[in-house]
């Protein structure tokens, strides 16, 4: 069937919501489960984060802030953490939040057969280990860790960990099978029909941490103001635009070679802003051709990055070449200092590195949420005009996933999900080849630096080895980041309040007009 005919098929589908407070959200996938940071997406994250909530959550910039907790406390030795909760908080069957809710939640995802996404990030295996969870009162929680960490409350807070969101213990069945969540955030879980929709109601005995109606990260104002959110599986992009045009769609990440249309539609507004996810290019240092240095500095030399940003992201983009995402409290001057384009000395470069035009292979997906391709055409054009032998090959992004993971590649055009605290930034692509052989850059200098920045909390020393680490990554090429991916959320113009944040389609402080 094609695209034209599909969408007329399902338009009708689209009935628009009958009540104004009804809000129909259109998305590309649907929830992968509905326990949260079980058999997860971000796709899944997104709609679990609106039903539970963590102890901490991150801000608009990233930092990890009290969520459930009005407060924290960290022992002088940096290994007991002790939280303090909210008080008259809620959950969604309309029990009051306490501390052994809390130490029922973190034992259930500690227990192996619960299978958490982040169970080996607590558990010892990655050198952290949570080694007790107490609760001394019912408005206090202790968490002992094994080893002073920087990162312990980042880890809590991060998303695909579901933010170790706190549940009731009526969210499972009598057998201890999960049934539905039952948290403490502002939507509570409404009904979820495989492959077709999903949906969300709002809580009304919700508790929100601010009450200003201003949205910030996860832990700002919170208030459920619309009544139900449907969000409708739209594989299509041409049928999510049409359902927009007409209405039946209130609101959807759209493609961003489809903004400038859709902003030409009087009833339309389109909301972008930067996210911490990175597009790059992947080098690999251990081929014959590519791990020449000088070869992957001519490399960097040969690419106008202005302009290989603005046709992959259609306009929207802007350069970074810093691993640390452009919003972050840790960029800074050092990490404006990137890859500067310059075509002579790249032809210098690759004489001094006896470059004979051996083939360099560039690996692409034509996933249409990501720049993998269009950013490949362009770069494999600029290394071509420099006199480098670069090949595309286009393959499905789970052959593409596989050949990263074996470092089966000499370049990748591909795109790093989102990490906050800069010691993850650097960890997601950093670390010993033999043993992790998907890792890119392959340092021991560099790791201990990183494994410092994981143990320290001090925001002068850390920024001190975040520049340190930015400047070796240029210097020694093992990849070439190129822009912070871009939100672009469609939406009618009779909604009000929202704001598009790390690609998560937050429903709180939204209201929409009769």
């Amino acid at each position: 069937m094609n695209r034209l005919l599909a969408s007329a098929c399902l338009l009708p589908l689209l009935a628009s919501p009958a009540l104004a407070q009804t809000l129909t959200v259109a998305v590309a996938a649907d929830v992968r489960s509905i326990n949260p940071g079980v058999n997860r997406d971000d796709n899944t994250d997104d709609f679990a984060l609106q039903i539970v909530e963590g102890l901490v959550g991150y801000d608009e910039g990233g930092i990890v802030q009290p969520l459930l907790a009005s407060k924290v406390e960290t022992s002088q030795d940096g290994k007991t953490y002790t939280f303090t909760l909210r008080e008259g908080v809620k959950f969604h069957n309309g029990a009051e939040l306490t501390a052994a809710d809390v130490v029922w939640s973190w034992n259930r995802y500690m227990d192996p057969k619960t299978d958490w996404r982040c169970l080996s990030e607590f558990d010892g295996r990655g050198g952290l280990k949570v080694e007790a969870v107490e609760a001394p009162d019912a408005r206090t929680v202790v968490m002992k860790i094994n080893q002073p960490n920087a990162l312990f409350l980042d880890s809590l807070a991060r998303t695909d960990c579901a933010m170790a969101g706190v549940t009731h213990r009526d969210s499972v069945k009598a057998d201890g099978s999960w049934d539905k969540p039952i948290g403490t955030g502002p939507f509570k879980f409404g009904e979820w029909k495989r492959a077709e929709y999903f949906t969300m109601t709002a809580f009304d005995g919700y508790v929100s941490p601010k009450n200003d109606g201003k949205p910030d990260g996860y832990v700002g104002s919170k208030r459920p103001l619309l009544k139900e959110v449907k969000f409708l599986i739209v594989k299509d992009p041409a049928t999510v635009k049409a359902g927009l045009t007409s209405g039946a769609i209130q609101l959807s990440e759209v493609l961003a070679s489809d903004v400038e249309e859709i902003r030409k539609i009087p009833s339309l507004a389109v909301a972008t802003a930067p996210t911490a996810t990175r597009h790059v290019l992947l080098i690999q240092t251990r081929d014959a051709v590519t791990g020449n240095l000088k070869l992957r500095k001519a490399i960097a030399a040969a690419l106008d990055m202005e302009e290989i940003v603005a046709t992959a992201s259609n306009g929207l983009g802007k350069p970074n070449n810093s691993p640390i995402y452009t919003r972050s409290a840790y960029f800074g001057e050092a990490q404006k200092q990137g890859h500067r384009y310059d075509p002579a000395a790249a032809k210098k470069l690759l004489a001094e590195a006896g470059y004979k035009g051996e083939k360099i292979t560039i690996l692409a997906n034509k996933r249409p949420t990501v720049p993998s391709f269009p950013a490949a055409v362009v770069v494999q054009a600029m290394l071509q005009a420099a006199g480098i032998n670069a090949e595309i090959e286009v393959i499905d992004w789970a052959t593409q996933l596989d050949r990263y993971n074996k470092g089966n590649y000499q370049m990748q055009s591909f795109s790093f999900s989102a990490r906050f605290d800069p010691a993850l930034a650097f960890e997601q692509f950093a670390g010993p080849k033999d043993k992790q052989p998907r890792k890119i850059w392959d340092n021991p200098e560099a790791q201990a630096k990183i494994d410092r920045l994981t143990a320290i909390a001090d925001k002068a020393e850390r920024q001190k080895l975040v520049d340190e680490l930015h400047k070796a990554v240029i210097d020694e090429v093992p990849l070439i980041f190129m822009y912070n991916g871009v939100d672009a959320i469609a939406h009618s113009k009779s909604l009000s309040g929202f704001q598009p944040w790390q690609s998560k389609l937050r429903m709180w402080e939204v209201t929409l007009a009769k």
